[in-house]
């Protein structure tokens, strides 16, 4: 399905909205996540896939990938462990603490009978769990029926403490709202709802670094150098962190942007039908476990509503079918590790360019430069394996191999993100 937004428009970033989220404190939260020892010192790489875009029919094709950012897999790594922090140092202001002091665990003692908890589909319980270990304070999740074993043993490794319900994401959402007002705990969540949007909007910021390390390169002013984004949807977290960034820089000079979910859990996609936050029309269930999400976050349809050129939604099999293509170097490019979600840009523009009419529409042709975003890599080591017929570490080994082929440093590389003019 697709949807052309009547509602987006092009002119400078929204004032009200510059009060929300900013590059500027986009930047500050990148400067405090760098001393974190779980992450990778440099930023992920953005894969140029030249054979790939001739063969799609565009001008030029990157993925970001998140699947190097650390252990923890996914671009979840960067908004739990900045909110976490921001909610420890709003909680003790005349505390002189200070975010790497934190990361380093210098607190830990006084943080003991600190508790958060949050619900998830796996990534962003895996990086709240992670940041919760290293700070010293303790961690509850709440996981719904449709989240693998794999994904939870994932979790538990950073001994957080681990509910399980019946129901599903919004269910877990709601039990682990529940569960905090009973025991006096923190939410930390990636959704807002009805009096919570701090949490989730220090989530969102988080994610602009994406965005900061893509265009780091990049000249000031009017010229971006990507005509088209693509973005998973979910609950709009990720897509509004990333629009926000390219929204403020750019103004009315913003890339198009396409955002993809899963067809049965079309969230924004219904928002955009409906005019505000809305819940999906399906069974939410989907392979796309990141994206799996029933309700959009409200918070972040402020920055979507206004920003995101069309709304669409793939099948779990394109999704898949992108796995594989990423996997074996679709083309003859790198080979790519990436998961469900992680995928879902690269099936939407597969997807695309097979309807003419609306490419028509999207400017989409030739001469388009494309910024995909590989969210995830194999989080689901077992999951991915199946689908893609082979495990991520084979993979990677044929990236090395790849590399090496082509006389080409994965630094060199990565750096290479064809950001300039």
């Amino acid at each position: 399905m697709h949807l052309l937004n009547s509602q987006a428009i092009r002119q400078a970033y929204d004032a009200d909205l510059l009060k929300v989220m900013s590059i500027a404190a986009g930047r500050e939260s990148r400067v405090w996540l760098s001393t974190w020892n779980r992450l990778a010192p440099t930023p992920t790489p953005a894969w140029p896939l030249p054979k790939l875009a001739v063969a799609l029919k565009v001008g030029s094709l990157h993925v970001k990938d998140e699947s190097k950012r650390s252990g923890l897999g996914s671009f979840k790594a960067l908004g739990a462990p900045i909110a976490l922090l921001r909610l420890v140092l709003r909680r003790w202001p005349d505390q002189p603490w200070n975010a790497a002091d934190l990361l380093a665990g210098l607190h830990a003692r006084q943080l003991h009978d600190f508790v958060v908890i949050t619900a998830t589909d796996g990534n962003h319980g895996r990086a709240l769990a992670a940041a919760a270990q290293s700070i010293g304070c303790r961690c509850v999740i709440v996981l719904h029926a449709h989240v693998s074993q794999e994904r939870e043993d994932a979790i538990a490794a950073f001994n957080a403490e681990i509910i399980r319900i019946t129901g599903n994401y919004d269910e877990s959402v709601a039990e682990a709202a529940r569960l905090a007002a009973k025991n006096g705990w923190e939410v930390v969540s990636d959704t807002s709802y009805e009096g919570y949007e701090e949490i989730p909007r220090d989530v969102m910021q988080g994610y602009g670094i994406l965005v900061d390390e893509l265009l780091e390169d990049a000249p000031e002013g009017s010229y971006c150098p990507f005509t088209h984004v693509i973005l998973q949807g979910g609950v709009g977290g990720l897509a509004a962190g990333v629009v926000g960034h390219f929204w403020e820089r750019y103004g009315a000079n913003r890339p198009t942007v396409i955002v993809v979910e899963p067809e049965q859990a079309d969230c924004l996609y219904q928002s955009a039908l409906r005019g505000c936050a809305s819940r999906a029309t399906g069974t939410v269930d989907s392979v796309m476990a990141g994206l799996a999400c029933g309700e959009a976050s409200p918070l972040a349809w402020r920055f979507l509503q206004p920003t995101v050129d069309m709304f669409m939604t793939v099948t779990d099999a394109q999704a898949e079918a992108a796995m594989r293509d990423l996997s074996h170097g679709a083309a003859g490019d790198i080979p790519v590790v990436s998961g469900e979600s992680g995928a879902a840009g690269l099936a939407a523009l597969q997807a695309l360019v097979n309807n003419t009419e609306m490419c028509q529409k999207l400017g989409l042709d030739a001469s388009s430069r494309v910024v995909l975003f590989n969210t995830e890599g194999a989080t689901a080591p077992g999951v991915y394996k199946g689908i893609v017929g082979r495990g991520a570490d084979a993979v990677l080994t044929a990236q090395s191999s790849w590399l090496e082929r082509h006389g080409i440093s994965a630094g060199k590389l990565g750096r290479d993100q064809g950001v300039t003019p």
